[in-house]
């Protein structure tokens, strides 16, 4: 295989499908200020799952090993919130009803669309989730950070995004 850089059928050669047109995040540097480009972030379930205990959680290197959540229920990519974005994943502490005190939201999800998201699933569908925690939602202060991995107890969004990220092994 060549070292040149194949386009994407679906997506040609397109930057804009990895930024969401309701972030209004910009970058300086020398030559002036531009837009982020991306807003995106992939589910750590994904490859080497880095966030989750991988002896206690299931991670997905392919397709087929989608099987618990469901294809229709695992999503693959998320609107990242512009502060919280610091790589390439979005992490999530996972937790059940039972360990749900303990609940700590470590990388924060966009909430541009009147308090929430989109989120696009293993399946190929996409949805727009509605935060139903306050604590969830963090207006964004473009050009800045956000405090990340912060305890959240009782966060029912923590719940949902636990349950559509992985299962236990």
């Amino acid at each position: 295989m060549s070292g040149r850089v194949r386009s994407n059928p679906y997506a040609g050669n397109s930057a804009e499908i990895w930024k969401c047109p309701a972030d209004k995040a910009t970058v300086r540097n020398a030559r002036g200020v531009w837009p982020r480009v991306r807003s995106n972030s992939m589910s750590q379930s994904f490859g080497a799952g880095s966030w989750l205990p991988a002896s206690r959680f299931r991670v997905y290197a392919r397709d087929a090993e989608i099987i618990d959540p469901s294809p229709t229920m695992m999503w693959v990519l998320v609107d990242e919130h512009p502060g919280s974005i610091n790589d390439a994943a979005f992490a999530v502490q996972m937790r059940s009803e039972a360990d749900l005190a303990q609940a700590r939201i470590i990388d924060y999800p966009a909430s541009y669309h009147n308090g929430a998201c989109g989120f696009s699933f293993a399946d190929g569908h996409a949805e727009i989730r509605k935060w139903v925690d306050p604590r969830t939602i963090i207006e964004p202060r473009y050009g800045q950070t956000i405090p990340l991995n912060q305890a959240s107890p009782d966060n029912l969004d923590v719940l949902w995004l636990s349950e559509h990220s992985s299962s236990p092994k």
